[in-house]
């Protein structure tokens, strides 16, 4: 393994400290541990998140909860037809007895921000919180202003009303790391909600880190290494969601996909895996970190045809058929199977 891997001493610590953030999670969330591990990961991956589910489910505390832990700022932007990007951004104000401009920073300048049903908002505001997820700033006025770090979008749609929403565009969905799915919780689990509720208010959770932490344990996860066999089996599955007839075993998917993952799909496996390593203890990225992350980061991705809408398959069958398809970069994995 090569000398500039990560300190094996600082990964440990840090992976202890993370089981007693998932601790003080749990005191507030019931379940939703897939919700909770991708969001963690994505701040560590300094990603975005999408969060696709119905309401209700723990989406919005799931984040302040986070950013109280952190010690992080959060703001919850509630994304509606009639919002404008000044909304978002903020605007200069003319001060009339100075005779001059002063800026008003928007709710945008947060650590974490909680974009409330991000697909009921027109094409501008869209625009603008692009630029704010790829670039790290916004533009008010002629004037760009850096945003602080950490920062992360995590976005929310809800799939079963359609009216009044607007599809996002593709190159927005395609700067989102994760697209989750919430599922409701099964019958224990809302039971304890309701037990927890019904007390007179909401656990309190302990501060437990900093931002500088986070982006500390940012540099950690930039040198946790990856071997390059694992990098070719990241871009052989990628590859396959845009030419899926390469392998024989999956040339009946083609007629299903109209476009596959760009290459953002390959970074995103990439730097998830290595954040959920880091999360786990290790230097080094496996092979299981990669089929951990894979359906989260690719399923947004992947645009199906009409057929495929057709005959109802999802992105989850394609994946899945994917990692079926492509062998692991290590024998001893084949025949552990």
């Amino acid at each position: 393994m090569p000398e500039n891997t990560a300190n094996e001493t600082e990964i440990k610590q840090a992976s202890e400290k993370f089981k007693d953030i998932f601790y003080e999670i749990r005191k507030v969330i019931v379940g939703q541990h897939n919700m909770v591990e991708k969001t963690l990961i994505a701040i560590l991956a300094d990603g975005h998140v999408l969060l696709e589910g119905a309401p209700g489910l723990a989406k919005t505390l799931t984040l302040k909860t986070i950013s109280r832990i952190i010690n992080a700022d959060f703001s919850r932007i509630q994304f509606t037809p009639d919002l404008l990007p000044a909304d978002l951004t903020g605007t200069r104000i003319f001060n009339q007895n100075q005779c001059d401009f002063s800026t008003s920073f928007g709710p945008i300048f947060a650590n974490l921000i909680l974009a409330d049903e991000i697909n009921r908002a027109p094409a501008k505001v869209q625009s603008a919180l692009l630029e704010a997820m790829q670039e790290k700033q916004v533009t008010i006025g002629r004037e760009s202003f850096p945003l602080k770090e950490p920062f992360m979008v995590m976005a929310t749609q809800n799939p079963i009303e359609t009216e009044g929403t607007y599809n996002l565009p593709e190159a927005q969905l395609d700067r989102f790391m994760f697209k989750v799915i919430v599922d409701y919780p099964d019958e224990k689990e809302e039971i304890a909600v309701v037990e927890r509720m019904l007390g007179s208010k909401i656990p309190e959770v302990n501060p437990m880190l900093g931002c500088e932490d986070i982006l500390s344990y940012r540099n950690i996860v930039n040198s946790i290494y990856v071997d390059p066999k694992l990098i070719h089996y990241i871009v052989e599955m990628v590859s396959l969601t845009r030419m899926p007839a390469k392998n024989q075993d999956l040339s009946g998917l083609k007629p299903y996909i109209q476009y596959g993952s760009s290459p953002r799909g390959s970074l995103s496996i990439t730097q998830a895996s290595k954040a959920l390593a880091f999360i786990n203890g290790r230097s080094y990225v496996t092979v299981e970190d990669v089929k951990s992350v894979v359906r989260e980061c690719l399923r947004h991705r992947i645009i199906l045809s009409y057929e495929g809408l057709a005959q109802g398959v999802d992105q989850n069958f394609i994946i899945d058929r994917i990692v079926s398809a492509v062998k692991s970069p290590y024998p001893e994995d084949a025949k552990k199977v």
